[in-house]
């Protein structure tokens, strides 16, 4: 009898084989983690970075967190920050960087094996934006909100748990142990403060979109190729999310392109 046994690293290979040159060699071919290894070590090296900052030069931390992290306020005028803020952390506490990297070496690898490396990385990149926008539309119920900034790879990660739980649930797998992992960061902000929880909700629900459509999208499709596929339907959210965001934008306090706050 098989014995199974609890994992919360489900058909994750071993940390060490990031950088092993046997393993590199072939990760492109055999869809191993390349664009979540690269993500991980980015988010690290940016954390280190400021890490650094804050004991020898914390205004030129205030500079990088202020140029990179989301606010809805400045959503329109500042675009890049939909993606920069997901690869800045928390620079004093080691916790943040630590539960996100966790997060996504839990999915990353076995969701990129699955989909491929370029549709994982449309996933992660719709995701993350989802998130951006997730605030800007609770800004509209909390105006207060505009101001609030946030930064930290959380939104794209639960993109990645809805594909998941989308993934798994088609193949009958077990996902017990994402369970586990959805459940400890949703309660984070019940627990913790100054989590931006509208970033999740709206990278959770971007996220599963836009997987439920590459798995069970509309059947003039499914017969196309996953790389089509996944073309057409993160290009089909990219711009619907571009042009919700212009819409919220109206009501933005500082004008409707923000630019009395800058």
């Amino acid at each position: 009898m098989a014995n199974h046994h609890f994992n919360l690293f489900p058909g994750v290979p071993p940390l060490r084989d990031i950088f092993d040159k046997r393993h590199i060699r072939y990760q492109w071919r055999d869809n191993g983690p390349v664009f979540t290894s690269a993500i991980l070590l980015i988010c690290v090296a940016v954390w280190v970075v400021e890490l650094l900052l804050s004991f020898v030069w914390p205004t030129g931390l205030s500079l990088l967190l202020g140029a990179g992290t989301f606010r809805p306020v400045f959503a329109v005028t500042r675009p890049w920050t939909f993606v920069t803020s997901l690869f800045l952390h928390q620079p004093t506490s080691i916790l943040h960087i630590l539960f996100n990297m966790l997060a996504l070496w839990s999915v990353g690898p076995v969701l990129e094996k699955l989909m491929g490396h370029w549709p994982f990385l449309a996933l992660y990149a719709v995701s993350g934006i989802g998130g951006g926008l997730g605030m800007m539309l609770w800004s509209l119920v909390v105006p207060g909100e505009w101001l609030t900034g946030a930064y930290g790879a959380s939104g794209a990660l639960f993109g990645l748990f809805a594909a998941m739980l989308i993934v798994y649930r088609r193949i009958g797998a077990d996902i017990s142990s994402m369970v586990v992992w959805m459940v400890i960061n949703f309660m984070l902000p019940v627990v913790v403060s100054n989590i931006a929880w509208q970033a999740h909700v709206g990278g959770f629900l971007i996220g599963g979109l836009f997987t439920w459509l590459l798995v069970s999208g509309p059947r003039s499709l499914r017969g196309k190729s996953l790389t089509y596929r996944t073309a057409v339907y993160g290009g089909t959210l990219l711009v619907a999310m571009i042009v919700l965001v212009a819409l919220v934008n109206v009501a933005n306090p500082a004008g409707v392109l923000g630019l009395l706050m800058q």
